[in-house]
């Protein structure tokens, strides 16, 4: 059974960081392109950041320099560095799993699995 369970989110005021994690179970994510997308009340779901099997990362401009995507493959675990917070960032944060796949970037609107999410709420 596929699942991607998200964690770490939480309230911070602006400025502040937070880490999100995303385990997956059912499958390996090694050779897959995985990616963090955020939607927040009123907006589109959005692309944040992405990693594919290389290691390669592709981010969203408004996060850039702010956020870092990393996984650890033999803990089959995605994470989301979130430093200098801003109220903009708020939202509900899904980890997403697009397969193996050559695209793999925040313009990718075609995912296979999702997670339930989580919230994320910056303060100013």
């Amino acid at each position: 059974q596929v699942q991607l369970v998200e964690s770490g989110g939480g309230s911070v005021q602006a400025g502040g960081s937070l880490k999100l994690s995303c385990t997956v179970s059912g499958y390996t994510i090694s050779r897959n392109c995985m990616g963090w997308l955020r939607e927040a009340p009123g907006k589109e779901r959005e692309g944040v950041a992405t990693i594919n099997s290389d290691g390669n990362t592709n981010y969203a401009d408004s996060v850039k320099g702010r956020f870092t995507i990393s996984k650890d493959n033999a803990k089959n675990t995605l994470y989301l560095q979130m430093d200098s917070l801003k109220p903009e960032d708020s939202g509900m944060y899904y980890c997403a799993d697009g397969g193996t796949t050559w695209y793999c970037s925040v313009g990718r609107k075609n995912w296979n699995y999702w997670g339930q999410g989580t919230q994320v709420t910056v303060s100013s």
